[in-house]
């Protein structure tokens, strides 16, 4: 196991819908004497933070302040364009300062180039510093039970991979080495959209079946029984109440938002065709993502809202009582 003293100084930058359940584990798990940074662009949650753990957690003013204060960075950001301003800003960015053999792990989505020209002004301007790319997949109510899994941009024998297991092993479930740099945000745009074409389709499935007569939780049973299993039906289900903890039992108000999806999504088709994938549900599925973010019904709210897009009936249980 990794030395526990690696992680006397944590900095964490953007503390959003997954950042800030991931501080809340650190601060919870690591060792007593450890320290965290924290910054983000919404001071009243870096607030929040610090206040919920004042002997433990700090407060950066920027991510080059933060930089300057700790050895190990975690950065979850939503955007490729936040995470070039938070490593290569030349005023205020982490590279803004001298991280000569710090840890640096990225766990934002964003598209592969972006990552790799970080990691390469990084390899050139401080060769004993190391950068990964480590998305994480799960959604919000993974990232609060800590349940989420890191797909880490490195390999199996990766000097670091200790290290790396051990700090994301404080947040989530499952630490998956997909093979060297960029290669875990491929893995993660891949998942991605599967689970986006996933949502569609059981929102489609869920829709016809309902329409037919059939109540949304027997549907539910039947594809958890037979080839049609999967995690959105089970856990993420679209339909409200079929699955209380879905994020669709609570107003679609707390998951993955539908504009991320929509952004994954994108970054996904963009991939297939960089690489020469044949994806003959990438167009619709973009689409259909596309719409729903644009949507006023739905913007802002956990993306398997698209079952509210397409037309599915939110109000089925009144129905089936009579009312």
């Amino acid at each position: 196991m990794t030395e526990l003293s690696d992680f006397k100084t944590l900095g964490f930058i953007g503390l959003g819908a997954m950042g800030k359940p991931m501080v809340i584990h650190l601060a919870n798990k690591l060792p007593p004497e450890s320290r965290i940074f924290v910054f983000d662009v919404v001071e009243a949650v870096v607030d929040e933070v610090c206040s919920q753990f004042p002997d433990r957690v700090s407060k950066g003013s920027s991510a080059k302040n933060v930089a300057e204060q700790v050895e190990t960075i975690i950065t979850m950001v939503p955007e490729g364009a936040h995470v070039r301003s938070v490593y290569l800003d030349p005023q205020n960015g982490v590279c803004s300062t001298d991280i000569s053999n710090k840890l640096l792990i990225d766990c934002s989505t964003i598209d592969t180039a972006t990552s790799l020209a970080v990691k390469d002004h990084i390899a050139v301007n401080f060769p004993s510093a190391s950068f990964y790319d480590s998305p994480v997949s799960g959604g919000v109510v993974g990232a609060i039970k800590g349940t989420i899994a890191f797909f880490l941009g490195c390999a199996e024998s990766d000097p670091n991979v200790k290290r790396l297991t051990y700090l994301a092993s404080l947040m989530g479930k499952q630490i998956i080495p997909c093979g060297g740099p960029s290669l875990g945000l491929a893995a993660k745009l891949s998942n991605n959209y599967l689970s986006g074409i996933i949502a569609i389709a059981c929102s489609e499935a869920m829709d016809m079946g309902m329409r037919s007569g059939l109540d949304p939780r027997t549907l539910a049973k039947v594809y958890a029984a037979g080839t049609a299993q999967n995690t959105i039906c089970d856990k993420f289900c679209p339909v409200p109440h079929v699955f209380p903890e879905a994020p669709s039992s609570g107003g679609y108000k707390q998951g993955f938002k539908v504009q991320l999806m929509r952004k994954d999504f994108g970054l996904a088709v963009d991939m297939a065709e960089r690489v020469g994938s044949k994806n003959v549900l990438g167009d619709a599925g973009l689409q259909t993502y596309d719409g729903a973010s644009k949507d006023p019904r739905c913007r802002d709210l956990d993306s398997r809202v698209v079952y509210r897009y397409l037309g599915g009936d939110e109000d089925w249980q009144a129905k089936l009582n009579g009312a």
